[in-house]
């Protein structure tokens, strides 16, 4: 059975509390939990990582190479702007990825403007808050060919 990883970077283990203008108030948990049961309904089983260091989100990368991992989805988070270790990573490994953000990098500060990501993945989903990862997992399962009938 095919599985779908989402990889959650640094600091969105403190979504719902932080800056809640920006990001909302949904918390990792109620993303997560709303991302696996509609991944269960299409029969795929999906795992999530979220950490804060840079050396774990390449290990679970590279790790995904081996474990059956079909599809990713990430939000790199401050990786997006900074990781060339996590960009480097998602190329080795040849996993199609979508990237994923809860804000608009580009109606926020320039630095933000700048992806190490977005060449390489499938699309960019990015500015709808927590709608973005269910809008990227729809995405993920129709090029997985398991999307849910959405009568």
């Amino acid at each position: 059975m095919p599985s779908i990883l989402v990889l959650h970077g640094p600091n969105l283990n403190l979504l719902g509390s932080r800056e809640p203008g920006i990001y909302g108030h949904a918390t990792l948990a109620d993303i997560d939990e709303q991302l696996r049961t509609r991944a269960e309904q299409a029969g795929i089983v999906l795992e999530t990582f979220q950490t804060n260091h840079e050396g774990a989100m390449v290990d679970r990368i590279q790790a995904a190479r081996a474990d059956g991992t079909a599809f990713i989805i990430a939000n790199p988070a401050a990786f997006t702007h900074t990781s060339v270790a996590m960009r480097d990573a998602l190329a080795a490994v040849g996993i199609p990825y979508i990237e994923v953000h809860l804000s608009n990098p580009h109606s926020r500060e320039p630095f933000r403007h700048t992806s190490y990501f977005s060449d390489l993945a499938v699309g960019t989903i990015a500015g709808f808050g927590a709608d973005s990862y269910r809008y990227a997992l729809d995405a993920a399962l129709n090029r997985l060919g398991s999307a849910p009938d959405q009568r």
